[in-house]
């Protein structure tokens, strides 16, 4: 019988073929209470258990080809890391010591605790790390249990399948490298996974956040996998199933075409020119960059460069990964992003928990409360800036005072760097992001005393509408084209126009092609987004009229009627 699946698409593309399951990861722990004289025996258990999974992580690590995407070292590189982690592999046994209870069920606990840490996160990509967390700890617990650590390679994998598990660690993708599956779904997960980033590294079709689908689907069934739209069809009849080859052919013919505006200068019909940057994480994210034609880097998160390590990077660590990005890029603008961690997010012990971490010392006020902290990163990147392009964009501004104690920071860098006889540039351009309303509602204030500006779109709708992004109970009020969002960004790119300053996008908004046209009406010249985004975004510029684009947005913002403005989007992307 046939039947339809709907989940989160998290790699665009359609597939065919035929349904590989993988075991379900999910292992139930009970609970029982030990004798004081088995107590050092169950914690000789607990060690020996951590070491089975790190020299089998070990050896994955060493198996994977040469020619791997760059993410697959690094996400195994960090479930190594937790696993070795004192919280995890020494917390646990202090558990055991006190309340006399087994290693699996003392390994869970901490878990839990863990898990809970992680969802006070308001960061979506930094609360997903929960999920690392749990993989490697249902590792240690099915060697605990005496159950295999990782997914059995599958034999005679044929050409069409499509893997099929309730949930995978990267680690296991590793493991199901050698075959080639054309798709893959899962029970859990979502956009900011890093499974889902592997799928996209590896142009793999996936859905996500089906919840059932392992449990309904049977081997070697057949489904359609449609990332796109987020679909999964179970045993189609011959009608779907030629529909979605015909759909298939259609999108590798697109893509195909899409490949060719690669080296295209972006300007719309009535020449008027567009910049399109990417946003990166790491310095190899640089790679596909390049690959998609962009014209510079807009946003170049160096939070990433502080995650997943039990310490800081030094200055020269930060200093050599920005350098090599800079270098890279060949005299393209490279905008780095000083650092957006708060109360919320785990940073070494800096910082604490908070009931409202999205409200709380986070990015730049973290930074000015942390002197020595920023300072370290200021010096890198100003360094860096003598190889390159480099701009400088600060984070989560809020007020003008802010900026100033800001900008003598920056002057105090400099200063240590002359004093170090350092090269760096001297008229480094700092920009400010517009993420907060009350800073878009202040934009001629901060444009006039910035060189740029950057409109982060996604906490400024969240902070725009009280919404939490995190909460699915809310989650479909989070709209970007709610007519006061779209009041703040029009207002921001006027205020940027009026200084004589750039302006850019670099939230989901720049690389969603139903808004591109909306965004180039308000008199945005400057997108910047995820690499995959890029070349679709193009496509759009190129068959979009700047003035007739200005002519229906200024009918857009005049409108407070969420039909109304349907309705006119609609007749801007027909």
């Amino acid at each position: 019988m046939s039947f339809t699946l709907h989940g989160v698409g998290v790699s665009s593309g359609i597939a065919i073929g035929h349904a590989r399951l993988a075991s379900h990861t999910r292992l139930e722990v009970a609970h029982y209470v030990l004798q004081k004289a088995h107590i050092a025996e169950e914690l000789e258990r607990f060690d020996a258990a951590i070491d089975t999974v790190r020299a089998e992580m070990s050896l994955l690590r060493g198996q994977i080809p040469a020619n791997a995407p760059a993410e697959l070292p690094a996400f195994l590189d960090m479930h190594l890391m937790i696993l070795n982690d004192s919280m995890l592999s020494q917390a646990p046994k202090a558990l055991i010591e006190v309340q006399q209870c087994n290693a699996e069920w003392a390994l869970t606990q901490q878990m839990e605790l863990l898990v809970a840490q992680f969802n006070e996160i308001d960061d979506p990509y930094l609360r997903e790390r929960k999920t690392d967390v749990v993989q490697v700890v249902e590792r240690v617990v099915k060697v605990l249990l005496g159950h295999p650590g990782h997914l059995p390679l599958l034999e005679d994998t044929r050409e069409d399948c499509i893997l099929v598990a309730h949930d995978l660690s990267p680690a296991d993708m590793i493991a199901f490298k050698r075959q080639q599956f054309v798709a893959f779904i899962t029970d859990v997960g979502g956009a900011t996974s890093h499974t889902a980033i592997l799928a996209r590294s590896l142009n793999i079709p996936s859905v996500m956040a089906l919840h059932n689908a392992r449990a309904l689907i049977r081997e070697h069934e057949m489904i359609i996998v449609d990332g796109d739209q987020g679909v999964v069809i179970v045993d189609p009849d011959e009608t779907v199933l030629e529909e979605y080859r015909l759909r298939q052919n259609q999108w590798k013919i697109e893509h195909q075409k899409l490949k060719r505006l690669t080296r295209n200068r972006a300007a719309t019909l009535d020449g008027v020119a567009v910049e399109l940057h990417g946003n990166i994480e790491l310095p190899q994210d640089v790679v596909a960059v390049k690959e998609a034609g962009a014209t510079g880097i807009g946003l170049f998160r160096s939070e990433f460069l502080f995650m997943n390590r039990a310490d800081l990077p030094t200055e020269d660590e930060q200093f050599e990964a920005y350098r090599e990005v800079a270098e890279a890029m060949n005299g393209m603008p490279v905008t780095i992003r000083t650092l957006d961690l708060g109360a919320d997010k785990p940073l070494a012990g800096l910082t604490s928990a908070t009931l409202n971490p999205a409200l709380g010392l986070r990015a730049i006020r973290l930074c000015l409360a942390e002197p020595k902290l920023f300072r370290a990163q200021l010096r890198a990147i100003l360094r860096a800036s003598h190889f390159g392009r480099v701009r400088m964009l600060i984070p989560m501004l809020s007020s003008l005072s802010e900026l100033r104690q800001t900008l003598h920071v920056i002057a105090l860098a400099k200063a240590s760097l002359v004093a170090d006889g350092l090269a760096f540039d001297a008229a480094m351009p700092v920009g400010g992001m517009i993420e907060i309303p009350a800073a878009a509602l202040a934009a001629q204030a901060f444009a006039e005393q910035m060189d740029f500006l950057s409109i982060g779109t996604n906490d400024l709708i969240q902070y725009t509408l009280a919404i939490d992004r995190a909460d699915d109970t809310v989650a479909h009020l989070y709209d970007p084209i709610h007519p006061a969002v779209l009041q703040l960004i029009s207002m921001t790119i006027r205020a940027a126009e009026k200084a004589g300053k750039s302006v850019s996008v670099c939230g989901e908004m720049a690389g969603d092609p139903y808004l591109t046209r909306l965004l180039l009406g308000m008199g945005l010249r400057n997108y910047s987004m995820q690499p995959a985004s890029l070349l679709t975004v193009k496509q759009k510029i190129l068959k979009s009229n700047s003035v007739e684009a200005a002519s229906l947005v200024s009918k857009i913002l005049k409108s407070a009627e969420p039909d109304k403005v349907q309705s006119l989007l609609a007749r801007l992307n027909a």
